[in-house]
């Protein structure tokens, strides 16, 4: 008897030690990040641009694969299929935090474990550089005399674009077609092929096009203009009562399945820390308009509650929201 005893306790101490030595050789192979957005796209692009330094901080590739669809739901549902080993990493934007209020799904980041939260971004409504408009006053005038002939790009429930226009609407009218893609990547290809008049898109996606003259800025999301479009006006001098929406801003995140071990998430996020830190990659974000956060732990989950809280309770102001946020169990701000 005692004989089996201890024995049942070397095989239990030589799991665990198996098991401690696997997870201090992390990563022992290339691991697997998927983006909840289509190629191109702000999320994309942050994605793609700071892999590299996160790389070789691990000691390892990253495989990027982009899994649109859903507003996001395929492909942070895809990654908390996957065991919870640390070889599946979610790059997402700020979609999930609006899956409860906009009834696309239970869960929302809490159901994960964060890594990083990367940056938060600008916003900007786009229009093809033909565009009869030249600013968001001049489209909201047009849109009141033909309400619902304008095509506004969007990227579902909960997506930027209607977040911006629920916002809008909370305080003003803008009655418009919604045309859906996966992603801005998709949308600003519409726009550059004139297949839709207008589309809020995150400055990272965008900024681009605009600066060659490929698309034009109708309005960034801010309350004074920026020095990245300085020929762009604010979206307040259209809207003033918008202001008390801002500053408002998507944001860029990283996370794993919920039961990934403690060591692993350390050093998944060291190394997304330093991959944030780098250089190249502040240089990319203030490029674009975005704003480093690299948030990690507490910090991180106070951050993903505060914007959902904001924004949960802006859409339901505006009438936006399908359940309201009280009903899931978000807080007023």
């Amino acid at each position: 008897m005692i004989k089996q005893i201890l024995a049942t306790l070397a095989l239990s101490v030589g799991t665990l030690a198996a098991a401690s030595s696997a997870f201090a050789d992390y990563p022992e192979r290339n691991i697997q990040g998927i983006i909840q957005w289509g190629a191109g796209g702000a999320t994309d692009n942050v994605a793609r641009s700071l892999t590299p330094h996160v790389e070789e901080a691990l000691g390892t590739s990253i495989i990027l694969n982009n899994r649109p669809g859903g507003t996001g739901v395929i492909g942070m549902n895809s990654v908390m299929q996957q065991p919870a080993n640390g070889y599946t990493v979610l790059y997402g934007a700020e979609n999930p935090q609006l899956y409860p209020v906009m009834d696309l799904a239970s869960f929302d980041y809490s159901a994960m474990t964060p890594i990083n939260v990367i940056g938060q971004g600008l916003v900007v409504i786009a229009a093809p550089a033909d565009s009869q408009f030249d600013n968001l006053s001049e489209l909201l005038d047009y849109a009141h005399e033909h309400p619902g002939e304008l095509r506004m790009g969007g990227t579902g429930a909960g997506g930027l674009p209607s977040t911006v226009l629920a916002m809008i609407n909370s305080v003003g009218s803008l009655d418009v077609r919604n045309v859906t893609f996966g992603g801005d990547g998709p949308g600003i290809t519409a726009l550059l092929g004139d297949h839709i008049d207008f589309m809020p898109l995150s400055l990272a996606g965008a900024q681009d096009q605009i600066e060659a003259g490929r698309l034009k800025g109708l309005a960034v999301v801010t309350k004074d203009k920026i020095k990245e479009l300085p020929d762009t006006p604010s979206i307040t001098q259209a809207l003033p009562k918008i202001d008390s929406y801002l500053p408002w801003g998507p944001f860029w995140a990283v996370a794993v399945h919920k039961d990934t071990p403690d060591d692993i998430v350390t050093k998944l996020s060291d190394a997304y820390q330093k991959g944030v830190a780098n250089k190249d990659f502040q240089k990319f974000l203030a490029e674009n308009g975005g704003k480093s956060l690299n948030l990690q732990g507490e910090e991180a989950k106070q951050f993903l509650k505060r914007w959902q809280s904001v924004t949960a309770w802006a859409l339901q102001k505006a009438g936006s929201a399908k359940v309201s946020p009280e009903e899931v169990g978000i807080p007023k701000p």
